[in-house]
C-alpha cells in the first residue's frame, strides 16, 4: 500500500480531528497563510521585542509541564531564521524544563503582546542545552550580561521546526505598570504562599554565643 506524503504542518491527531469536525480546509489554509518553517523578518522583530515568553515541554513520558520565563526585551536571542536562544538563570533547583528537554527535546514556546499589538507567535522546534561557553563557542554574537548582575547556569538552543501566529481575538489589553514596592497586606513568602507551611527556616542554627568562663 502506497502511504501518503506527510503533511507539511501539523500533528496527525489534529489532522484526524479536522476530517471528523469538517475543519480540513479551514485548517489548510492556515497551514498555507501562516505557518512557516523559520522566522520571517517580521517575527525576528517580534521576538527582539519581547520580554516574556511562556515554555511547554513534555518528559519521555508524554507528562507535560508549563512554565514561564521573563528578561530584559529580546533576552531571547535570535541567532537566524532556524534557530534561537535563551539563557537559564539559577532558579529553585528543579530544572523542570531543561529536565524534560534531556528526556525528550521538542520545546513549545509562546510570545505574548499584551500591551501593544495584542498578537501572540508560536515557535516549536528541537531543543539543545548548552554552557555559557560552548554556545558561545559556536555563537560568539550571543549577548552578554542579558540580566546585569546574572549569569546564565545554561542555554537552551532551538533548532526551529515551525513557527506561527495566534491570533488577537482574545488576549487581553494589559498596561505596563512600575512594580509596587510592597504587596499591600502583608502576604506569605512564596515558599509557603500555596502550601501554607511556615516559611523554611535554615538548616544550620545560628551559633549561641559561649557562656564566659567561670571566675
Amino acid at each position: 500500500m502506497t502511504l501518503p506524503p506527510p503533511l507539511p504542518f501539523g500533528s496527525a491527531g489534529e489532522h484526524q480531528l479536522q476530517q471528523q469536525l469538517g475543519t480540513a480546509e479551514r485548517a489548510a489554509r492556515f497551514y498555507d497563510q501562516q505557518v512557516r518553517p523559520g522566522l520571517t523578518p517580521e517575527m525576528r522583530d517580534f521576538i527582539g521585542r519581547q520580554a516574556m515568553v511562556f515554555l511547554a515541554t513534555a518528559d519521555s513520558h508524554g507528562e507535560c509541564d508549563a512554565s514561564f520565563r521573563a528578561g530584559p526585551p529580546g533576552f531571547v536571542h535570535v541567532i537566524d531564521d532556524r534557530t534561537l536562544a535563551y539563557p537559564e538563570f539559577r532558579g529553585n533547583g528543579v530544572l523542570a524544563s531543561a529536565g524534560n528537554m534531556t528526556e525528550n527535546p521538542h520545546l513549545g514556546m509562546l510570545f505574548v503582546d499584551f500591551t501593544h499589538d495584542h498578537v501572540g507567535l508560536h515557535v516549536n522546534g528541537v531543543a539543545r542545552l548548552y554552557t555559557d561557553t560552548g554556545l558561545r563557542s559556536l555563537h560568539p554574537g550571543l549577548p552578554t550580561d542579558v540580566a546585569p548582575g546574572r549569569s546564565p547556569e545554561m542555554w537552551v538552543q532551538l533548532s526551529i521546526e515551525e513557527a506561527y501566529i495566534h491570533c488577537s481575538k482574545y488576549i487581553p489589553h494589559l498596561e505596563p505598570a512600575p512594580r509596587p514596592t510592597s504587596h499591600g497586606p502583608a502576604r506569605p513568602k512564596d515558599s509557603s504562599y500555596f502550601t501554607g507551611l511556615p516559611a523554611a527556616r535554615s538548616a544550620v542554627p545560628s551559633p549561641r554565643p559561649s557562656s564566659p568562663p567561670p571566675r
